[in-house]
């Protein structure tokens, strides 16, 4: 959520900016609720103070044995007063903040100018883009001939969108998770493991409730959720708190399987891997002092980026355009890999920069240098998830003869095997 403060200080930058992302957004109304909210605590402040001057007057007057009704009358008419005015003050806050929930991130300055993907800038590329042999097959051949997943199967039993890995596929995807959490750790983040579930306020505090909804799978009863991405539980470990500057940053990388009912995205690159309702990955969320929070950025991006480089996967970073960016972000960098069958760039990695946005609807806090509590930034990323990066890997390293040729780094966590046969 924004500084609501902005919308008397400056509600010309909230018009602009969200004008950046292709939003004409009320602000006047914005306007118009925070003047009357202002106007109606005085009200009610000024009621307040009235009621307890008549309240003294009754006590003065009993004790004088004097006639008290008119004091007690005004008590009356004051109480009315506060009561109503504390019954609108309630409505103008309620609107206000629900308008606010539904608004996006003010975009950075350095963000570029765009309404959709054809505006992001690339930002830089790694690896030599090749042409796929005319023996090549795609991802789905080359697993289902290797017998590393079961489409099929996964469909039967929960419908589409929710594979089984099978055989080597199963430790394919477990050394690709253990691999990018070791990486991580190694790089001073600290290992948690989230529960897959999580309360509403947990929900609301990152910024998918209630903009996202329909996305989400629910259980009613207990009203959970299940997460979209270890993002919202691991932001959410510090809801409510104060941390020490002296800790900062404070950095966490998370595996948990990410469960995303992709609500309107029927027939938008549904083949395989591209698109699914529960998959894996391994996140990032590093939580920063407000002064450090760009930097913190890039180097979060440059962790992501790394792991694709050695696995040897050719990759292009863009830093996406105002109009193009998910709801909490400031900005953010999208990492793609390239699938030489599928001749296409893949999305791998999100890395996010969401400043106060998320810290202000969760609570989360640190000391600025004068001790004083202020907002923490917040960041994250992907690191990685693995349903594209299996695709691009197994596009990649397939050989003429049907089988996989695995990546160095991978080798130590499948007992050593360079390649993978049927």
């Amino acid at each position: 959520m924004i500084n609501p403060r902005l919308i008397r200080e400056n509600p010309e930058l909230l018009r602009k900016s969200w004008l950046r992302r292709g939003l004409e957004a009320p602000v006047d109304r914005l306007v118009e609720l925070d003047e009357a909210r202002r106007s109606l605590i005085s009200v009610v402040e000024s009621a307040k103070a009235a009621k307890n001057a008549a309240s003294a007057e009754v006590g003065k007057l009993k004790r004088e044995g004097s006639d008290a009704s008119e004091a007690i009358a005004a008590i009356k008419s004051r109480g009315d007063e506060q009561a109503e005015a504390e019954a609108k003050l309630a409505a103008s806050e309620k609107e206000l903040e629900e308008i606010l929930m539904g608004l996006p991130n003010l975009p950075h300055e350095s963000v570029p100018e765009g309404r959709s993907s054809d505006d992001n800038v690339v930002a830089r590329t790694w690896g030599e883009i090749k042409d796929a042999p005319s023996w090549a097959k795609d991802h789905l051949q080359v697993g289902e001939a290797l017998k590393l997943f079961d489409f099929k199967r996964g469909a039967k039993i929960s419908g589409a969108g929710f594979p089984v890995y099978t055989g080597w596929g199963a430790r394919l995807e477990r050394a690709l998770i253990a691999w990018f959490l070791d990486e991580h750790r190694q790089a001073g983040f600290l290992e948690v493991q989230p529960p897959l579930m999580v309360n509403r306020a947990a929900m609301t505090g990152t910024g998918n409730l209630p903009k996202f909804a329909d996305q989400l799978y629910t259980c009613t009863e207990d009203e959970l959720f299940l997460i979209p991405t270890a993002e919202v539980p691991v932001t959410n470990l510090h809801a409510d708190e104060i941390l020490d500057p002296k800790e900062m940053p404070v950095k966490y990388c998370a595996y948990t399987a990410c469960f995303r009912r992709e609500a309107g995205s029927y027939g938008k690159d549904t083949k395989g891997f591209l698109r699914l309702h529960q998959f894996d990955k391994v996140e990032m969320v590093w939580f920063s002092q407000p002064e450090s929070s760009q930097a913190a950025h890039e180097t979060l991006t440059a962790q992501a980026e790394s792991l694709v480089k050695k696995l040897g996967l050719p990759y292009r970073t863009l830093l996406l355009c105002s109009g193009d960016m998910g709801f909490g972000a400031s900005k953010c960098y999208d990492i793609e890999v390239w699938a030489p069958v599928e001749k296409k760039w893949l999305e791998v990695s999100s890395c996010s920069n969401f400043e106060d946005f998320q810290a202000r609807r969760a609570s989360i806090r640190t000391r600025g240098a004068d001790g004083k509590p202020v907002l923490a930034h917040t960041l994250n990323g992907s690191g990685l998830a693995t349903p594209r990066i299996l695709v691009a890997l197994l596009e990649t390293y397939q050989q003429q003869d049907g089988s996989l040729l695995v990546p160095e780094v991978l080798r130590p966590y499948l007992g050593g095997i360079d390649v993978l046969r049927a």
